[in-house]
């Protein structure tokens, strides 16, 4: 399930407060900042530091 355009529009990385790129096709959060990566399931990110992935 894609994440919507207007959470997408105001959720932020939560170690570093920058915006995220959404990869559509992995239906992930990227923060390039700090290179990490976040899941979305079933339609909500799960913005844990600690289940974040290097990317």
């Amino acid at each position: 399930m894609p994440i919507s355009d207007e959470l997408l529009a105001i959720i932020v990385c939560p170690k570093c407060k920058s915006e995220f790129n959404y990869v559509k096709d992995r239906d992930r959060l990227n923060c390039d900042n700090c290179r990490l990566s976040f899941k979305i399931e079933n339609g909500i990110p799960i913005l844990l530091i600690d289940e974040a992935e290097n990317y």
